[in-house]
């Protein structure tokens, strides 16, 4: 774009219009080693205009990237100023020091940053990118369950609605879920927990904790295709690897298993450990983000992809960017409730490392509420 010179409250073109030329190329070199395992030499042109658009427009607007570990490379790579799972992107929405927070990631994202961030501009590049697990149960569901069992607290994963969070007692990711729980338990007084709304990641924490569980019959729609017929698969096919699955795949995959956990805890372990070999059972693009932290490491690629996730392009965050559009608003009276449950879980110990939950446990009766 030698030609074309933005600054501030100038007009920025449309993205059809950003070209690949010199002073795009030498802005963007720099970045291309990062994904040069994962993205071609004839693909990075397609690229690059819109990296480098994004990564002067962010300065100009006061913008930050939170960018989860389920996005495409170029994206996590090039784009994102602060990476991770759920409960990074959690912790530093609430810490952010820029006015405008770009969501790149599903909608319960985007809202779990404005609720800890109420007076910042939140964007999301998708209005329609949402969550299957999400969609599993609404803010009625869950008065239901505390009517029906008023003496027990509600533990709520994050990937829900502000409304669901906020008619729950606390929140947990995947990084903190026992933790949570037993919080939960000990701060009641009592040795049962509802845990909403993943049934699998319920079942797994159970087999982790002397707490029980009642549940609700939600999933990720990723997660749960795995199966334990898959895993014994790609072990026979690849008996020198390493498979690490995510919490939220039902319990006999994660029983098969040889390392289980959040998907901060997964690229940890390989960053930590090396494998010649490692099968990620989880998100597609996790294995892309976490092979590029890792060249020496051999993946093999079981892909699921999340439609949802997938929503969220280089040309939706430039164009949310731009135009300043599909901004992210939460009812005060419900993102005050929901802010109350999330700050419960951020309020604990931070710990020191992200967790894994102990493969090869035998599989626990949790039951699903009566409601």
């Amino acid at each position: 774009m030698d030609g074309m010179h933005f600054t501030p409250g100038n007009d920025w073109p449309e993205a059809d219009a950003l070209v690949y030329d010199d002073a795009v190329k030498a802005r963007t070199d720099h970045l291309y080693p990062r994904v040069k395992d994962v993205i071609t030499p004839m693909e990075w042109p397609l690229f690059a205009p819109l990296i480098d658009a994004i990564n002067r427009l962010k300065v100009e607007r006061g913008a930050t990237i939170l960018a989860h570990n389920y996005m495409t490379p170029e994206i996590f790579n090039c784009v994102g100023d602060i990476t991770g799972d759920s409960l990074k992107l959690a912790q530093v929405a609430a810490e952010a020091e820029e006015d405008v927070i770009v969501q790149a990631g599903v909608h319960f994202m985007a809202e779990t940053a404005k609720i800890l961030s109420p007076g910042k501009t939140v964007l999301i590049p998708d209005m329609e990118a949402g969550c299957s697990l999400a969609a599993s149960i609404t803010g009625a569901d869950v008065r239901a369950i505390k009517a029906a069992y008023p003496h027990l607290p509600i533990v709520t994963y994050v990937n829900t609605s502000a409304e669901v969070k906020a008619y729950s007692d606390i929140c947990c990711t995947s990084s903190n879920a026992v933790q949570v729980v037993e919080a939960a338990a000990a701060q009641w007084g009592v040795d049962t927990v509802i845990m909403i709304p993943d049934q699998y990641l319920a079942k797994n924490v159970a087999a982790q904790t002397s707490i029980k569980i009642l549940t609700w019959k939600g999933a990720c729609e990723v997660h749960e295709q795995f199966t334990a017929q898959d895993i014994d698969d790609l072990r026979a096919a690849h008996p020198d690897a390493v498979i690490l699955t995510h919490p939220e795949c039902p319990p006999d995959v994660m029983a098969r298993a040889d390392f289980a956990g959040s998907t901060g805890a997964m690229a940890a372990y390989v960053k930590d450990n090396s494998p010649k070999k490692a099968i990620l059972i989880t998100e597609c693009s996790m294995s892309d983000n976490v092979a590029v932290e890792n060249p020496g490491v051999q993946f093999v690629r079981p892909c699921n992809l999340c439609p949802h996730m997938k929503r969220i392009t280089l040309k939706g965050i430039y164009e949310a960017l731009r135009d300043m559009k599909h901004e992210v608003h939460v009812d005060p009276e419900i993102a005050d409730m929901a802010r109350a449950s999330l700050q419960a879980m951020l309020d604990l110990p931070r710990l020191a490392a992200p967790p894994h939950f102990d493969t090869g446990k035998a599989p626990v009766a949790v039951p699903y509420v009566a409601v």
